[in-house]
């Protein structure tokens, strides 16, 4: 039985964070996990800027809710939704999730949640866990799922290699000069068609 575990933000939402940048002006922001590959590093740096400036999460959270679905997401979703089941795996935070979530029609979401103080700034960062992503495809290949991974930056890497099929969808030339071995989707026609090959069984694993 097959199980897709996918990425969120460039896949098929927006990067939050990007979006962030544009809104507030501070281009730093725009660094994303396509730049810089320890999540960690990127959230304090991400942080300290918020503090700098004098934002908080109210002000992440008005952005979040201007934000909608990529082009093609939703009907990608629709196709895929009686053919597997999908769990979307993300680095992001559950404070953040909501509006997307609602727009997406509600896909089940692992991710992680932020320590915020009473006047809404942001204080540090809560993992679920080390290597979440890894280690959800690991778990759903342990129940006997076949694990399809989408993902598109560093942070999905690991997550990609661990499952029986990686696929990067739309990953900057970095990303796809560093991961030659994984198949490349430039669109949602392309990866429903690889995903199909998949199903049929003409698809072969990576691993």
């Amino acid at each position: 039985m097959d199980i897709v575990c996918s990425d969120l933000e460039g896949v098929f939402v927006p990067e939050i964070w990007i979006n962030v940048a544009e809104r507030t002006g501070i281009a730093e922001l725009r660094l994303t996990t396509r730049d810089i590959a320890d999540y960690d590093v990127l959230m304090a740096q991400r942080l300290d800027l918020l503090e700098r400036h004098g934002l908080g999460l109210p002000d992440i959270q008005a952005v979040i809710r201007t934000m909608d679905p990529l082009p093609g997401a939703l009907e990608f979703l629709d196709w895929l939704r009686p053919t597997a089941p999908l769990l979307m795996v993300s680095d992001t935070f559950a404070e953040f999730a909501g509006p997307l979530m609602r727009k997406l029609g509600h896909p089940t979401l692992l991710c992680n949640r932020l320590a915020v103080a009473p006047d809404g700034t942001i204080e540090r960062h809560r993992m679920r866990q080390t290597n979440g992503k890894k280690r959800v495809a690991e778990a759903m290949r342990s129940l006997n799922y076949t694990v399809i991974g989408i993902g598109d930056s560093y942070n999905d890497i690991a997550m990609l290699h661990a499952a029986d099929h990686g696929i990067l969808y739309r990953p900057p030339k970095n990303v796809r000069t560093e991961h030659p071995g994984l198949p490349v989707a430039s669109g949602f026609e392309e990866l429903r068609h690889l995903l199909e090959a998949i199903f049929s069984g003409t698809g072969g694993p990576h691993r």
